[in-house]
């Protein structure tokens, strides 16, 4: 039997789709985002304080820079965002396509910015795309229904990355050099009433922890696919998460309310919510984009 495990909150919120945690060890913090509110949220651990900005778009995802700031998958493309909230776009993608929004995305360890884009109808006719450090892009996988979580294996020797309407996490020969990808067989297929696989993270150990939307869960596999924790939370829409802490051992989750209607609400108060637990294993240390 996998061992279960159950979440603290570390902050107490509504966020309409609260994504992408990501640890900022540079000053301590572990931002978050609101994506459809357009916010980026900072927790300060030690103190438990936590500041946000308004950055006037949605926002898909977000990364750390070698310089100490803030690049960002926004509603245009790629962007820089300052500490009040201004962002200065840095390559903009999907002009002709509107009803497209940004997504997940991650810096691999060369300093590339990997990010995607889903269809508001779910449709596929969006990509994954890869932000270099030069500030070119490149389409790396086209067409996806909605890109989602990604991450690579602590050697570097593969990427992970979630289609999320087709229910698995797809595995890929990587290489750190080009940037470049080959498909292998899926690490795990996901059952529909377990819920819709979205964001992900990789643990010091190669372990995969898969989020899932409407499934209330994040599920922690092995290397070969092999389910052995399970982080049981008190609200449905589960979307991404992270390691964090001076010891990447704290791992924080989050969660939305979008697509609830009132009687889930009620049922649960915590949705939109960030949580935290430590399952008694690190993380990576987050790459930063060095463009």
């Amino acid at each position: 039997m996998p061992t279960a495990i159950r979440p603290e909150i570390a902050v107490r919120g509504r966020d309409v789709l609260g994504e992408c945690p990501v640890w900022f060890a540079a000053d301590g913090a572990l931002r978050w985002i609101d994506s459809t509110a357009g916010r980026v949220h900072a927790l300060d651990p030690s103190t438990a304080r936590v500041e946000s900005i308004d950055v006037g778009q949605t926002i898909g995802s977000i990364a750390p820079t070698a310089r100490g700031g803030v690049v960002a998958a926004t509603g245009g493309g790629f962007s820089l965002i300052d500490r009040d909230g201004h962002t200065t776009l840095l390559a903009e993608v999907e002009r002709d396509m509107p009803g497209n929004r940004m997504n997940d995305g991650k810096c691999d360890s060369r300093g590339r910015y990997w990010a995607g884009s889903w269809t508001v109808d779910l449709t596929p006719q969006a990509a994954l795309y890869r932000l270099n450090t030069d500030h070119s892009v490149d389409v790396i996988r086209r067409p996806v229904t909605c890109s989602n979580g990604i991450g690579w294996s602590p050697d570097d020797r593969l990427m992970y990355y979630v289609d999320s309407t087709t229910y698995r996490v797809d595995v890929y020969d990587y290489d750190p050099e080009s940037g470049g990808i080959r498909a292998r067989p899926p690490l795990v297929e996901i059952a529909e009433a377990t819920g819709m696989p979205d964001g992900l993270a990789v643990d010091a150990d190669g372990c995969v922890w898969l989020c899932l939307w409407g499934g209330s869960a994040v599920h922690r596999y092995d290397p070969h696919g092999r389910l052995d924790t399970v982080v049981e939370l008190p609200a449905a829409n589960v979307t991404c998460c992270a390691f964090g802490g001076a010891d990447l051992r704290d791992l924080y989750i989050t969660t939305a309310r979008e697509d609830l209607d009132e009687a889930a609400l009620a049922a649960q108060p915590d949705a939109g919510s960030l949580f935290v637990c430590r399952p008694g294993v690190s993380g990576l240390t987050p790459n930063a984009f060095a463009g």
